[in-house]
């Protein structure tokens, strides 16, 4: 696919920043419009943003990540995340603009055994999941071309995620209490983010897509694999949900697999814990 202009909203968070870098890399004309300069909750602002720049596609990254944050204000959430959504579908709808949208594991409520595929039923269990589930509606609703994909467990550089928060404790700690029993997909912003820009080229194949990664752990084997690349001398201890509880429940298995031709395949989330703690030490030794 040759040179393309793409419209990135949600640009200074970590995944629109790896977004950015991607599309930059690959030679595309890209417009990194971050929440200072476009709040996707003012419809007449998108329309105009949409209007300025002319894309042929759009990466909406612009999202309340906080999970968590989101029990104790669910309309703030869904303001965000469903009716920010639905100003951004109905934009690119009306000028033909291809939209590749960022959506979650958590639209499920983890009852299966195997990996949740794109025609599974949805069924969120909190606020956050309710929220990116409203979008997707919105977005099918909006009836423009559209590529609603699901991603998990998402870190990398530039935003609060769990690894992050673990190097941090193990900087601090000698153990650290880590659940057991909530299982998925690691994903990394680096191996997510190209695929959300060949996704952007991919005019005509619409729908719902899971970034599916290879293989799949809880949140306490992910622990042990960040320590284990940066060479953390930091026990990791198991614990259950139960026994260490959040505001908002999550699926106890939400892995994502894929049954679409050609569907979004990323690498082993090992890899991506590979690549982000080295890029982390790297950054941190250049200090």
């Amino acid at each position: 696919m040759g040179r393309m202009r793409l419209l990135v909203t949600g640009a200074a968070g970590m995944l629109g920043q790896a977004v950015v870098s991607a599309a930059t890399r690959l030679g595309h004309d890209v417009a990194a419009l971050p929440r200072a300069e476009l709040d996707i909750t003012d419809a007449e602002r998108v329309r105009r943003a949409l209007g300025a720049v002319q894309p042929a596609a759009i990466v909406n990254c612009a999202a309340w990540t906080d999970v968590d944050g989101a029990e104790a204000d669910e309309a703030a959430t869904t303001r965000v995340n469903g009716d920010g959504t639905a100003n951004v579908a109905a934009a690119a709808a009306a000028l033909g603009v291809r939209l590749v949208h960022v959506s979650t594991d958590y639209v499920f409520d983890g009852t299966k055994t195997t990996p949740w595929l794109e025609s599974d039923p949805v069924a969120p269990l909190g606020a956050y999941g309710r929220s990116k589930l409203a979008g997707e509606e919105a977005i099918v609703a909006a009836g423009g071309e559209h590529a609603i994909v699901r991603t998990a467990w998402l870190f990398g550089a530039g935003g609060t995620n769990f690894v992050d928060t673990m190097l941090r404790l193990a900087e601090e700690r000698d153990e650290v209490a880590v659940v057991t029993d909530q299982v998925g997909s690691p994903t990394w912003s680096g191996h997510l983010a190209p695929a959300l820009v060949e996704l952007a080229e991919r005019r005509g194949d619409a729908g719902v897509f899971h970034a599916a990664v290879e293989g799949s752990c809880s949140w306490n084997e992910l622990a042990v694999e960040a320590f284990h690349v940066a060479g953390a001398e930091c026990r990791v201890l198991p614990t259950t949900s139960e026994r260490f509880p959040r505001p908002a429940r999550r699926p106890a298995y939400s892995v994502l697999g894929t049954e679409r031709e050609p569907g979004v395949r990323l690498p082993a989330w090992q890899d991506g814990v590979g690549a982000y703690v080295r890029e982390r030490l790297a950054v941190g030794a250049g200090r």
